[in-house]
């Protein structure tokens, strides 16, 4: 099962990997063309209802492979308006060989003429909600006739994750939907079509991945989380790498807790940082009052950079993890307490190979070997880990993932508080295996800009100006 959602980014992840969009159009539309002659008898007509997106353009491939048919192609809408350019270039060639195509400007003068098959191709996966004009006049038109109905991809008004529909929907009798069955159509007959989308462009992360961000033009202060830093004593770069990485990740707010001998200097690097010191040197038990409270008023909190392995330090971690139920990443020797409690928490953690060791996790130098290995240990401990390495390994227990952004150059300290940071950013709106790969993913491309600009010798602080591009940059980037 894929959700609507998913699908977008591994169409995206299948163009990022040479799969041309208009080649799987071509082998989406042959696969609705053989479901229709599956149900249609030698002779009959087929009716083509179709809107100006993707949807319609598989619709208008579909048409050139039913000759037999007589097919007549409804167009919802201006030619000029079709959205994307390859479902244009199939409406044209639909023209140029003198199909019979039809402009419907107003919905209620769509004449399908008593067809034996109508193919609803008006709108796919990626929509959902009531349905507007012209779909809504055009669905009721197509349920009110004696045809059988064959829908592409998921008929139009219903909900392809959850198969409901908020109002009037096209009663298909049968579905072909591609790659891979969704959620929503339990309820219906389908045929799940291969149209020749690589494994790897669902397993491996891309520009995909990217399509669970938004910026909507009224979004306020606080709709893309707020942050918490517990980190410092030790070292004072990790929770300042850390939160900036947050800040340019997404995060309206990061707040910086740490002791009070490293707290000028953490702040020193950002000004948009908000400290909030504690007394000492490290972290202790004595502390957690405090921490707690901050984290309640968090959507996500990143936990452990800097902070060191001192024993009464570990302590707190587990005595802190032990009592929350939010959201929190889990960073450097953080990490190794990990197992051993029993939390409420939604975890992401993001070992390297020895902390992976540590915690009690496999060791496999084969990324292939490693995927289903930590998978099993992600499903064992009940986490989400980021496993960072060449290839990273992203694992819920039920889905993983792996990242092939970064390069060599990437070894500097400091590149794992920025990946700890960017993580933390995406935890706060996602889902822990969506925000895991995101950042991995993120993470690498900037490091990837940055020896691309400026060669090796990079500095884990010059990743922060180049994850904004990775993350919201071109998708073919």
């Amino acid at each position: 099962m894929i959700t609507a959602e998913r699908m977008a980014a591994v169409d995206e992840n299948a163009a990022a990997l040479g799969v041309p969009r208009k080649q799987l159009m071509e082998s989406s539309g042959n696969a609705v063309a053989r479901a229709v002659r599956r149900v249609a008898a030698p002779g009959d007509s087929v009716a083509l209802v179709c809107g100006r997106g993707n949807n319609g353009g598989d619709a208008f491939v579909a048409a050139r492979f039913l000759d037999d048919h007589d097919p007549t192609v409804h167009l919802l809408g201006r030619p000029e308006t079709i959205a994307t350019d390859i479902a244009r270039e199939n409406w044209v060639a639909l023209e140029r060989a003198e199909y019979d195509t039809r402009v419907v400007r107003d919905a209620q003068e769509l004449a399908l003429d008593d067809p034996d098959v109508v193919v609803d191709a008006m709108l796919g996966t990626g929509v959902t909600g009531a349905l507007r004009e012209p779909e809504h006049t055009a669905a009721a038109a197509i349920n009110d006739t004696d045809a059988t109905v064959v829908a592409v991809d998921v008929p139009s008004g219903v909900d392809a994750d959850t198969g409901e529909a908020a109002g009037v929907a096209v009663d298909a009798d049968h579905v072909v939907t591609f790659h891979d069955a969704k959620p929503g159509l339990d309820d219906h007959e389908v045929t799940v079509a291969d149209i020749g989308i690589p494994e790897t462009a669902e397993l491996f992360a891309g520009p995909g991945d990217r399509t669970v961000l938004s910026r909507p033009a009224d979004a306020h202060k606080g709709a893309f989380g707020e942050v918490l830093v517990v980190g410092g004593g030790p070292y004072t770069g990790a929770p300042a790498l850390a939160a900036q990485a947050a800040m340019r990740a997404g995060a309206d707010l990061v707040r910086v807790v740490c002791p009070e001998s490293v707290a000028r200097e953490v702040q020193s690097f950002e000004e948009g940082l908000i400290v909030r010191p504690f007394e000492g040197d490290r972290l202790t038990t004595d502390h957690l009052d405090r921490i707690r409270a901050l984290a309640a008023d968090h959507d996500a909190v990143v936990f452990g950079p800097g902070l060191g392995d001192d024993p009464a330090t570990l302590d707190a971690v587990r005595a802190f993890l032990a009592d929350y139920d939010g959201r929190a990443v889990v960073d450097a020797d953080a990490l190794q307490v990990v197992p051993d409690v029993d939390t409420d928490a939604t975890l992401l953690c993001t070992p390297h190979q020895g902390e992976l060791r540590a915690m009690g996790g496999p060791s496999a130098d084969d990324w292939r070997e490693r995927l289903d290995a930590v998978a099993d240990f992600a499903a064992d401990i009940g986490h989400t880990l980021l496993v960072k390495g060449a290839y990273d390994v992203i694992a819920d227990g039920s889905d993983a993932r792996v990242n092939r952004t970064g390069n060599p150059g990437m070894t500097v300290g400091g590149t794992g508080d920025v990946l700890a940071g960017t993580a933390g950013a995406l935890l706060a709106t996602q889902a822990p295996l969506n925000a895991g790969t995101l950042a991995a993913y993120a993470n690498g491309l900037a490091g990837d800009h940055v020896v691309e600009d400026r060669g090796y010798g990079l500095l884990a602080s010059d990743l922060l100006p180049a994850l904004p591009r990775a993350l919201w940059g071109d998708a073919d980037e």
